[in-house]
């Protein structure tokens, strides 16, 4: 089902009004499918310490 004219501005809208919330949404996405699909084992491990220190300073 193609997407409404309607619903393509208020999409377009919303990104330009919340580029801080659109950057971080994809930076999200793009993190899991890397996790998800492509990291290694070591890169995996270094992320889980990353993530770890990370966490400790919140």
């Amino acid at each position: 089902m193609k997407t409404s004219l309607a619903q393509l501005r208020a999409s377009k809208k919303w990104q330009q009004e919340h580029p801080n919330k659109q950057r971080n949404y994809q930076y999200g996405s793009y993190a899991r499918k890397f996790i998800r699909d492509v990291a290694n084992r070591e890169q995996l491990l270094q992320l889980q310490k990353m993530i770890n220190d990370r966490l400790s300073q919140l």
